[in-house]
């Protein structure tokens, strides 16, 4: 008895490999993995190149934002320079303006004229408050181009309405 039993276990390990059940499911496994592994791995593939395309995209466009966001601010330095300029240079004129009235007060005072004398400090403190005038007028008027640029440019409708609203009650209470 044991040696039929040696024989029919010496019998199933003589027998060749492709004969055996487990290599013929090892194969149809192997061929089910290969059919369905190509169709599978480009959806991946394809799906990964989307997703890198659509994120490259998002970075240029984020990058193209950095670098006009960037030259709107050296655009907004450089104004903001020059109108200093003008600032420097409309005291400037404003001073030489106030030291030539004052000359001019001087001799009217050295003449005994106490009438010019009034005359002169009056136009002095109008050609400074003429000038304090028109540099704040134009500083206004840049800061109130340079805030509509930034609101048109940065703010949305429901914002720039509640931003209105706001601005109107402002108003009304100062003129109240």
């Amino acid at each position: 008895m044991i040696s039929a039993a040696y024989a029919a276990g010496d019998a199933v390990h003589h027998a060749p490999f492709y004969a055996t059940p487990e290599f013929w499911v090892a194969m149809a496994f192997f061929a089910v993995v290969a059919f369905a592994a190509r169709p599978v791995l480009k959806a991946v593939v394809s799906a990964l190149d989307a997703r890198s395309a659509a994120i490259q995209t998002k970075l240029d466009e984020a990058r193209s934002l950095r670098e006009d966001a960037q030259t709107l601010l050296a655009d907004y330095q450089r104004r903001q320079r020059d109108a200093l300029k003008e600032v420097d240079v409309i005291l400037r004129h404003a001073t030489e303006e106030a030291l030539r009235l004052k000359v001019e007060a001087e001799e009217a005072f050295e003449k005994g004229v106490s009438r010019r004398e009034q005359q002169a400090l009056e136009r002095i403190k109008l050609a400074e408050h003429a000038a304090l005038s028109e540099v704040r007028g134009m500083a206004v008027d840049l800061g109130i181009k340079a805030a509509e640029m930034l609101i048109v440019k940065h703010l949305d409708d429901a914002a720039a309405n509640t931003l209105v609203d706001e601005s109107i009650k402002s108003v009304l209470i100062k003129m109240h």
